[in-house]
């Protein structure tokens, strides 16, 4: 447990209440130590500070004076407004984390005006469940300790990994963006199971535990995906007529294409929103 350290989350949504549910179920902080704040809603406020014993504040000031550690859980399109009012106020004893999609850290420590260690962070959304992959990068004034602070963190989200930044946007393409895959993996699967005459439920039980099962193989140390299906595909079997239509139908090609596209869109909405030269 972080005995010396004040979380305070700058936004309160979704992905805000994750993160302090992780790091309380893991015993990471103590509630007294995490601060919420968020603009104007106070209902949301009290939810959590009901929900988890944290503090909560509308007052921002007094979150930036009592954190060591900000984690910035706002929408994109609002974080202009809040680093105008950060701006002075942080000091460099001070972490920035920021979950913000598609905002470099090179944008954040360019609006703050300070030498301030910035941490971008990309989880995905089973960090609902402790699960997530979740990806690292330092900022200019990041350091290794700042690195293994973070780390320590957001391992109670799920597993962690540190990347340099002109890979986020690949990452955002397979990690970030990669769920919806699965869960539309998911849906053909039930829906094919269901053509062939299973009940819905049924159908998406066997499905789930089938992709649960296999990621569980894929788990297992010294095991690789290649040699997994290999394992399974027996000559003029079912699986390899099975492979054989997915191939034919373009599926395999299309999983590459939807992570080169996701990783596309990312690198070309921080372009956008940031008016820089993406390196």
């Amino acid at each position: 447990m972080f005995t010396n350290e004040t979380i305070a989350f700058i936004g309160a949504g979704s992905m805000a209440e994750a993160m302090v549910a992780g790091l309380l179920k893991n015993e990471i902080v103590a509630s007294d130590q995490i601060i919420v704040t968020n603009k104007s809603n106070s209902e949301r406020r009290n939810e959590l500070q009901q929900k988890y014993g944290v503090v909560v504040t509308d007052d921002l000031n007094f979150a930036v004076k009592e954190a060591s550690i900000l984690i910035l859980a706002i929408k994109p399109k609002d974080v202009t407004l809040v680093t105008a009012k950060l701006r002075g106020k942080l000091d460099k004893k001070q972490v920035v984390m920021s979950v913000l999609a598609g905002i470099s850290t090179r944008f954040l420590e360019e609006e703050l005006e300070m030498e301030v260690p910035v941490i971008r962070v990309m989880p995905n959304t089973s960090s609902m469940i402790g699960e997530s992959a979740t990806a690292i990068t330092g900022g200019k004034y990041v350091a290794m300790p700042h690195i293994i602070l973070a780390k320590k963190l957001l391992s109670a989200i799920g597993h962690v990994f540190v990347i340099a930044e002109d890979e986020m946007d690949v990452f955002t393409g397979v990690a970030g963006s990669g769920p919806a895959y699965f869960y539309k993996l998911i849906e053909h699967l039930q829906k094919a199971a269901c053509d062939g005459g299973l009940n819905p439920d049924l159908a998406k039980d066997i499905a789930v535990q089938t992709i649960v099962g296999a990621a569980k193989m894929l788990a297992e140390p010294n095991t690789e995906a290649a040699v997994l299906r290999e394992n399974i595909t027996s000559p003029n079997g079912t699986t390899e007529a099975g492979l054989k239509a997915l191939e034919a139908a373009g599926g395999c090609t299309a999983i590459e294409a939807a992570v080169k596209g996701a990783a596309h869109r990312s690198k070309e909405l921080r372009t956008q929103f940031e008016a820089v030269t993406v390196r």
